[in-house]
């Protein structure tokens, strides 16, 4: 697996999927993954988008290869932007992932083209600070990752996804460093991003499901609608993890709104 060493001590471990003609020079997407994550959760998207663009998938700093973050690491977005900076021009993001692409695209406008937010949480998560105390304590218990991921993984991938894939989900973000998930949940995962949404000048793409527990329909049409040239696209289902649990729809939803809507693709 590729490093991309960031001084003074983080190595970013990432993926490469490009199985485009060798004759052409694909446009690149960047799949950024959600909270006690890595890159091998968008295993269903890369056979979708691989044969026709390059394909990036980076462990964020702290998650999945890359170096683990202590628990006093002092996170911020743009900090988690200039990691991936080097890394993108076409930007797809899920759940808190989408968090940090919608601060990316608003930030850095000059290096999206298109942008994807795939079952992602509102801009401001109503009582997320406040909860975030207990779900510390937790995490400091032997075990207490996989514990929290196996407590949240019926709404995560809805009614209807195979139960041993509910049991290789909560093994897979359990894994997770309990010192990343210290630091990261009280800062990243509470963050404000209501300024950002509404900067946000590329055509972007909103994917949720009709019964999503991270927010209904019509609250996520709400901060959707503040984006300039957006589109919602509401899945049936009642999973929130929708890029884990229509892995296959959203990909080809995404695949199709880069080609309608960059010019370049």
């Amino acid at each position: 697996m590729p490093t991309l060493h960031i001084p003074p001590n983080l190595d970013l471990h990432y993926v490469v999927d490009d199985y485009t003609d060798p004759w052409r020079r694909p446009g690149t997407i960047l799949l950024l993954h959600g909270n006690a994550e890595s890159s091998v959760a968008w295993y269903g998207w890369v056979p979708q988008l691989a044969p026709w663009y390059r394909v990036v998938r980076p462990d964020m700093r702290g998650f999945g290869a890359s170096t683990p973050m202590p628990r006093d690491f002092p996170w911020t977005l743009d900090l988690l932007i200039d990691d991936f900076c080097r890394l993108m021009d076409t930007l797809v993001g899920a759940k808190i992932g989408g968090t940090i692409a919608r601060a990316f695209a608003a930030r850095r406008p000059a290096r999206v083209r298109t942008l994807t937010v795939v079952g992602t949480p509102p801009p401001y998560r109503v009582g997320a600070a406040e909860r975030a105390p207990a779900l510390l304590k937790a995490f400091e218990q032997p075990g207490g990752v996989e514990r929290w991921a196996q407590e949240s993984m019926g709404s995560r991938l809805g009614s209807t996804f195979p139960p041993e894939g509910v049991t290789w989900w909560t093994h897979f973000m359990g894994r997770t460093a309990a010192s990343t998930q210290l630091s990261f949940m009280p800062t990243i995962a509470c963050v404000d991003i209501r300024a950002d949404v509404p900067q946000i000048a590329c055509p972007t793409l909103v994917i949720t499901t009709e019964g999503s527990g991270l927010a209904s329909v019509d609250d996520t049409r709400a901060w959707q609608q503040t984006i300039p040239d957006s589109e919602l696209r509401v899945l049936p289902g009642d999973s929130y993890h929708v890029a884990a649990s229509h892995a296959v729809q959203c990909a080809q939803a995404t695949l199709t709104f880069i080609e309608r809507r960059d010019p370049t693709a």
